[in-house]
């Protein structure tokens, strides 16, 4: 009698895999894409010497307090009857005014040293509020849609309909002087340039496929807007921001030149500019020369940075 053949039992495929060590791929550090734009970089002598402007006025300014000859900020430390001294003249204590005194006794390389972290200072701390305030609002605007992106564009286009300097000047006679007056006030006028930016990108994105996934998975709102929708938006946004830093720096400055910018016991770039623009016609020329030539390097240096970083992350060049 023929017994029938006992057969093994099925193996379970799905068990049999998830027995399977995976092995966890590491991300890269290196990609093709990421080594043509450095190549690209590197490869214009401007951005190499931009950098390096950039990197010196940085560095210039964070050790400043360390070697600057004198503290303008300390009223107590200056002398009327060293005022309007010409470059390289000599202090009763033996130290020299390279860049000469302007009309207060102030010594105007310590001014300049501190003068440049004002203005960096407010212009990055104006590019980055502006940039999360901006960047959220057209994030919003272009996921939600519907009466949102109606109201948030319309406030955007009215402020957009105004001139910057109008709506600066405007907010800042009626809040007053003061580093801070300055920063809110940039804030307000530049916000809306990014919600623009962002809300064009955002609408593009939006459209693809891994947004439809991480919909169809149920994810929450919040999370697809800050997780995967705002990451790959941010390209343009950051490019915008870099050439935005020399516009807030200018603006400021042009406040401070016009009186209703920073104080005066805050010497600002545009305010020793202003400070030394009487004296031009009498000689005098480096009370306004020496600021305004170290605003044009550090605005030169920043605008060539944010160009080429501009034109190295656009994929068609």
């Amino acid at each position: 009698m023929n017994t029938p053949h006992s057969t093994p039992p099925a193996r379970d495929d799905a068990a049999a895999t998830s027995a399977v060590p995976i092995e966890r791929v590491k991300p890269l550090l290196e990609t093709p894409q990421r080594r043509s734009i450095l190549r690209r970089l590197h490869a214009r002598p401007t951005v190499r010497g931009s950098l390096l402007a950039l990197v010196l006025l940085i560095g210039a300014i964070l050790i400043a307090p360390f070697f600057a000859p004198q503290d303008p900020y300390d009223l107590l430390a200056l002398n009327i009857m060293d005022g309007r001294l010409p470059p390289g003249s000599e202090h009763m204590d033996g130290w020299t005014y390279w860049l000469g005194t302007d009309s207060q006794g102030r010594d105007m390389l310590s001014a300049i040293l501190y003068g440049l972290r004002i203005s960096l200072m407010v212009g990055l701390t104006a590019v980055l509020l502006s940039t999360l305030i901006g960047s959220v609002a057209g994030l919003l605007a272009a996921y939600k849609g519907g009466w949102v992106d109606t109201l948030l564009m319309r406030l955007v286009d009215f402020i957009l309909g105004f001139p910057t300097i109008l709506v600066a000047l405007v907010l800042l006679a009626v809040l007053g002087r003061g580093v801070d007056k300055v920063i809110l006030a940039l804030v307000i006028v530049q916000w809306a340039h990014y919600a623009r930016i962002m809300r064009g990108r955002a609408l593009q994105e939006r459209r693809k496929e891994y947004i439809e996934a991480a919909q169809n998975l149920g994810f929450p709102t919040w999370r697809i807007m800050l997780v995967h929708l705002l990451p790959n938006c941010m390209g343009p946004i950051m490019v915008f921001a870099t050439i935005q830093i020399a516009t807030a720096i200018v603006l400021e400055a042009t406040l401070s030149f016009l009186g209703v910018g920073v104080p005066i016991t805050e010497p600002s770039l545009g305010l020793l500019i202003a400070s030394g623009f009487e004296y031009l016609l009498s000689g005098d020329y480096w009370i306004s020369m020496f600021p305004g030539i170290a605003l044009l390097l550090l605005i030169l240096s920043i605008n060539i940075v944010g160009d080429r970083l501009r034109t190295s992350l656009d994929p068609r060049h």
